[in-house]
Formats: structure tokens, C-alpha cells, sequence
């Protein structure tokens, strides 16, 4: 059988093809665009979270100073409606931002429960066992904190919660929320403008 010669043009084509790199730096950057795009939104949005973080903190800090003073009862609306103005300025507008105040009798009661005598030994409120009710609303509360400013010389914790949507669509991408959750709070204690009350009630663990 004859074997027909390969011509020779034919083999010089091959090897320009062979050479030939033009269209491999938009095959690559296709293969690197997505992870580089999710990279660039990370920082933006780790950015963003971090100014937000840094003013939130700066406008609890004023808004805790503010709410020392004699007025602050009068002023309170006011001084809120600051907090959630500035941080509205730069999260989203569906963006929802909860202030909590919580006083108690002193510092050292934050964050603690209402005391109880423990009769049945079980670490556990119950069976008519009696508390003192700190906070006055009728049942025994694992925080003692009362709901408002309260009065003269009561320690007040204030926070702000603020929850919004990323601002950037890459947090399914890589596992995280897309939800963000910040929190900031300031620990504040009234002028000593009146007589502290010091009435505790007493009651009985259902």
C-alpha cells in the first residue's frame, strides 16, 4: 500500500499551533476571576463590618455619657434616636438596631441572678423556694437587671444590637452568615442626684 507523503506546510501549521498562546491569559484569569472576586468582596465586607463595629462603639461610649446626667430621663428618646441615626448612615436601610438598658442596684449585680435560698439543693429556682425579686416584675430572672435607666446612683448596662444583610453576596459561597450581628454596649452609673431606692421584694420560685 502507498503512503501518501505528508505535505509540508502541513507540519509547519502544526507547530504554530503548537506556539500559539493567544487566548490562554483569558483561559486563566477565567479560571482565577471567581476566587479573586470572592477574596475583594471579603475584604470590602470585613472592612465595612469594621467601620461599623468602630462607630457603634463611639456612639454608645456618647450616648452612655449623656445618659448619666440629671436630664437623661427627659433626654432619653433624644439620645437613642442619635445612636440609630448613626448608625443607619452606613448599614443598609432594612437593617434593624434593638438599644437595651438594664440598671441594677450596683456594678457588681450585672450580668447575675436574682439570689434564692436553694432548700432542695437541684441549682435550680423552684418548688416555692424563696428569691429576692431585684428587679420587681414578679418572677425570679437569671439577669437581676430591671428594664429602663432606673434611678440615682443605679449601674445601667446599654446595648445596641444592629442586624442587616451583607452588603456583599459571598457569604454562602464560603460558609459564613449572610446575616451580620454586631454589639456594643457601655456600662454607665447615674449622678447621685436623689436617694438611691434600696426596696427589694420577695417572692416565691414556681
Amino acid at each position: 500500500m502507498r503512503i501518501k507523503p505528508t505535505h509540508p506546510t502541513h507540519g509547519k501549521r502544526a507547530s504554530r499551533l503548537a506556539r500559539d498562546t493567544r487566548g490562554a491569559a483569558v483561559t486563566e484569569f477565567g479560571f482565577v476571576a471567581p476566587l479573586f472576586m470572592i477574596i475583594l468582596m471579603g475584604v470590602f465586607d470585613a472592612s465595612h463590618t469594621t467601620y461599623t463595629t468602630a462607630l457603634l462603639h463611639g456612639a454608645m461610649q456618647k450616648a452612655g455619657r449623656d445618659l448619666t446626667l440629671e436630664d437623661a430621663g427627659s433626654q432619653e428618646a433624644n439620645i437613642d434616636q442619635r445612636v440609630i441615626s448613626q448608625v443607619k448612615n452606613v448599614v443598609p436601610d432594612e437593617a434593624t438596631i434593638t438599644l437595651e438598658k438594664l440598671s441594677h442596684f450596683d456594678f457588681e449585680d450585672i450580668g447575675e441572678a436574682e439570689e434564692y435560698t436553694d432548700t432542695n439543693g437541684d441549682g435550680i429556682c423552684n418548688s416555692g423556694e424563696p428569691y429576692e425579686d431585684a428587679n420587681n416584675n414578679g418572677s425570679w430572672d437569671a439577669n437581676r437587671g430591671e428594664d429602663g435607666i432606673g434611678g440615682a446612683r443605679d449601674a445601667v448596662l446599654y446595648t445596641a444590637i444592629v442586624r442587616y444583610d451583607r452588603m456583599f453576596p459571598m457569604a454562602g459561597l464560603v460558609g459564613m452568615s449572610e446575616q451580620v450581628e454586631l454589639r456594643a454596649s457601655t456600662v454607665l452609673r447615674n449622678q447621685p442626684f436623689d436617694t438611691q431606692d434600696t426596696t427589694v421584694s420577695t417572692g416565691n420560685c414556681l
